[in-house]
């Protein structure tokens, strides 16, 4: 006769011990290890071996083994991982949390914004230290954005209105999303670039002509990324409409073309609107104030 192995205590849980395991499994901010194992004890109330749950969850039969076992001694709290030994620490909660409130609330002295070295230096740790804390709750000091809040009283609409031609486009139609870049620079090297070779990357002179500048209209196929571009010298409503008659001749008469855009007044001009209205098969859809 073969040997057999050793077997595996079985696993029962009551409905609101079930209840709340599933609840951990699909929290979104459970560790994924702390999740692998809550999943481990489910599958085992459920009857399958070890080896059926070690295919299931990616972890080893002998990992298995031991969550299984863990939590048949100790419960919910065997599947915690142990303290372990080591150093105590030298950073106190305390000047953890001035550490934070110092750089949520203040500013160093003649600077904008704190730096590592000099809020090393406010605290009494090192920088380093500075560092971790830093990162273990997400501050970035040196780092802003910018942001516009959208005063368009029509906001909502629009937003489904625009999301729902890039997710669900109309048959028999085009959505085409516009927009133009002005003042590319047209510069000119003042000496021939060299070209890429062995040993040596491809050369420019750090000097140039400047020839001015450009806009550049585009339209984009939001359904294949297929684009429509013309340069111009000037950004006005003559020029949008000399795109706009670009689109015109390279879009099939049998389709509908949906033009979505923002609100430059470029794009709101009189002649702009006639061009359209004498045009059925044009429907434009304008993004809300201050968005992109």
């Amino acid at each position: 006769m073969g040997k057999r192995g050793r077997i595996a205590p079985s696993v029962s849980l009551t409905e609101e011990e079930r209840t709340q395991l599933q609840s951990y499994v699909r929290s979104r901010s459970m560790p994924s290890g702390l999740s692998k194992r809550f999943r481990i004890i489910l599958l085992a109330a459920d009857g399958l071996r070890n080896k059926e749950i070690s295919e299931k969850v990616g972890l080893s039969r002998v990992s298995v083994g031991r969550w299984r076992k863990r939590y048949c001694e100790k419960g919910l709290e065997g599947l915690h991982d142990e303290l372990r030994p080591g150093r105590p620490r030298s950073v106190s909660d305390e000047k953890v949390a001035d550490l934070i409130h110092k750089t949520l609330k203040t500013q160093p002295e003649g600077a904008t914004h704190w730096s590592t070295r000099t809020m090393a230096d406010e605290i009494g740790v090192s920088h380093m230290t500075v560092c971790r804390v830093w990162r273990a709750f997400g501050l970035k000091p040196h780092l802003s954005n910018t942001f516009k809040l959208s005063t368009d009283a029509f906001f909502v609409e629009k937003v489904r209105d625009i999301v729902g031609l890039y997710l669900d486009p109309p048959e028999n139609a085009l959505v085409l999303c516009v927009d133009e870049k002005s003042q590319c620079q047209a510069l000119e090297r003042s000496q021939p670039t060299l070209p890429l070779g062995f040993a040596y990357v491809e050369g420019y002179t750090h000097d140039y002509v400047r020839h001015g500048t450009l806009t550049l209209f585009a339209a984009l196929d939001v359904a294949t990324g297929g684009l429509l571009a013309q340069s111009k010298k000037r950004h006005r409503h003559h020029e949008f409409l000399q795109f706009l008659r670009h689109i015109d001749v390279n879009v099939p008469a049998e389709l509908d073309v949906h033009i979505i855009m923002d609100n430059y007044a470029t794009h709101k001009h009189q002649k702009v609107r006639s061009w359209f209205a004498r045009r059925p098969r044009y429907h434009v859809h304008f993004t809300p104030t201050y968005s992109s």
